[in-house]
């Protein structure tokens, strides 16, 4: 019967999630927060579901999927392209935030250890919200989506500082003995030293070699990297760490090879339903008791990270040498509080340092500055426009600031007049050699590795099922895209896809039952291996005088 009461729990979870979440769209407001109220509904004010063992098991794992996401776009590639700015513009924002928000929750009567962790949930930005609106813009390789993706990287690194700090922590705060801390805190941090070094020199020793078999097929690529994850979660736990680290750095190692891309796209979906159950979670945990005490810290502390975290990012960049529009657009892309910031307060209260209050405090301001951002990333433009206006932004430190030209660089826009030819099986290899034999710009796609090397011309490795791919691809700009794959709803995606840009198709159709579905799609050719290995011999037939 538990089990049974543990999937009509998940059922109204998820039915109640997905409804209000079509709601939440027609305002445009983000899924996080949507989760957060749902949970608020459907727990503390209708009383349908109470959190019980298999729900805190679901979002842990939800947690653990997101932090190995966060790992995985953390390779050095990237950590090169953040940059001076992006290091120094989020340490110092990390500071200072972390500074006023403390005095601020001090002036409004918040104990030593309640201040302290109130601040963080002020200074980190929702790296989940931030990705996808920007995605959605189409602004994510623009100047200021760069910088702001930049600070997010350097603020997941302090908060999994942070998530092993507390890991030494046990037991009440108020009976703390300092040897014990002092004890279980060395042992936290010798433990994140441990599984980094093993984390590193897997990811150059280990990890290749067996990645690289693995990537022949896509589905156990996804199973060997979920294994690797869980089985440095383990370690994490092994070293009393928490969950977070472990699977942090197991997407940290995974993202110094060729696959990263690949694999969150598919770990993206997966970490999707778990951490939808994790917010939903967080909002069914809330006590709304004294919810009504705290309305006035609620909104002193998000008009701060609305207000606030903008204009000491506008100080930081025009110190740093930007204009008034990169430094107003990142300063309001990174105004709200993170996913993050309710995890640690959420380990924080079962550790006994903080009370519930606390974490209902900052969901809240979660919930509120999410909401509230959102609106504003999706029309930072039209914003930065009205406050210029206004003349809010004639700030003598910002005069004869140069405005770097922030033109948005999309994916694959280096591409243009090319053939893109997808799956390398014979036929494939075939065709790529062929084409660039007859002077062709060609682009290889395929999911395994093995298959791509040795090829003419360039290549990419990923799955042309996700639209990611093909935008990497350039497929708005290429010339041709020709499928040699078997798969065939994977080919009438990709007949979609190239017939919504005008751009030709030729697929490969084994199974003629599937021919009318792409002719249906308006495909322009179709190679019928069949048909055409019929015509060849009758040719062939006709040129020895055996037919006439």
């Amino acid at each position: 019967m538990a089990g049974i009461g543990f999937l009509q729990s998940l059922g109204i979870i998820a039915i109640c999630a997905a409804v209000m979440v079509m709601a939440g769209r027609m305002l445009r407001m983000p899924a996080i927060a949507v989760y957060m109220v749902c949970g608020i509904l459907i727990g503390p004010v209708l009383g349908w579901v109470a959190v019980e063992q298999g729900l805190d098991l679901v979002s842990e794992m939800g947690i653990a999927l997101l932090l190995f996401l966060v790992g995985l776009e953390l390779s050095m590639r990237k950590v090169r392209d953040v940059g001076k700015v992006a290091l120094i513009a989020g340490f110092m924002q990390v500071v200072l935030t972390a500074g006023l928000g403390f005095l601020l929750a001090k002036a409004m009567r918040f104990g030593l250890v309640q201040g302290l962790f109130l601040a963080l949930a002020l200074t980190f930005s929702s790296t989940v919200v931030v990705v996808k609106l920007l995605e959605v813009k189409g602004e994510i390789e623009s100047l200021y989506g760069r910088i702001g993706l930049g600070v997010l990287l350097v603020q997941d690194v302090v908060v999994i500082m942070l998530l092993t700090f507390l890991a030494g922590f046990s037991g009440d705060a108020g009976s703390m003995d300092i040897a014990v801390v002092g004890k279980g805190l060395l042992k936290a941090f010798g433990g994140m030293v441990v599984l980094l070094v093993v984390a590193m020199v897997a990811s150059k020793y280990l990890l290749p070699r067996a990645f690289k078999w693995a990537a022949r097929s896509p589905d156990v690529l996804l199973i060997w990297a979920l294994s690797w994850c869980f089985l440095m979660v383990l370690c994490a736990h092994h070293f009393e760490l928490s969950v977070e680290v472990g699977a942090f750095l197991a997407g940290m190692s995974l993202a110094q090879l060729p696959y990263n891309e690949d694999l969150r796209s598919r770990v993206h979906p997966l970490m999707n339903f778990f951490i939808a159950v994790f917010f939903v979670t967080l909002g069914i945990r809330m006590d709304l008791t004294g919810a009504s005490a705290h309305l006035g810290a609620v909104f002193g502390f998000s008009a701060f990270v609305l207000l606030v975290k903008p204009l000491l990012f506008l100080g930081i960049l025009g110190w740093l040498g930007y204009g008034r529009k990169t430094s107003f657009l990142t300063g309001v892309t990174l105004a709200q509080t993170s996913e993050f910031s309710f995890i640690l307060a959420g380990l924080a209260m079962s550790n006994g340092l903080i009370g519930a209050e606390i974490l209902l405090v900052s969901a809240l301001v979660g919930v509120v500055t999410i909401a509230v951002s959102s609106y504003v990333i999706i029309h930072n433009h039209g914003v930065f426009a009205w406050v210029l206006k206004a003349g809010l932004l004639r700030w003598k430190f910002l005069d004869g600031k140069p405005e770097v030209t922030d033109r948005i660089v999309h994916a694959g826009e280096h591409l243009e007049g090319h053939v893109i030819v997808v799956g390398m099986n014979t036929l494939g290899r075939s065709l790529v050699r062929r084409l660039v034999g007859k002077g062709e710009d060609v682009l290889a796609v395929d999911t395994d590795p093995a298959k791509l090397e040795g090829l003419p011309g360039r290549s990419l490795l990923g799955s042309v099922g996700y639209l990611s791919v093909l935008e990497e691809a350039g497929y708005s700009r290429a010339k041709l895209i020709v499928s040699a794959l078997q798969i065939e709803e994977t080919n009438d995606l990709l007949a979609y896809r190239a017939k919504s840009v005008n751009v030709p198709c030729a697929i490969h159709v084994v199974d003629l039952s599937v021919v009318d579905n792409l002719l249906d799609l308006e495909t322009d050719y179709l190679m019928v291996s069949k048909v055409d290995g019929v015509k060849a011999q009758l040719e062939k037939m006709k040129e020895l005088g055996v037919i006439e």
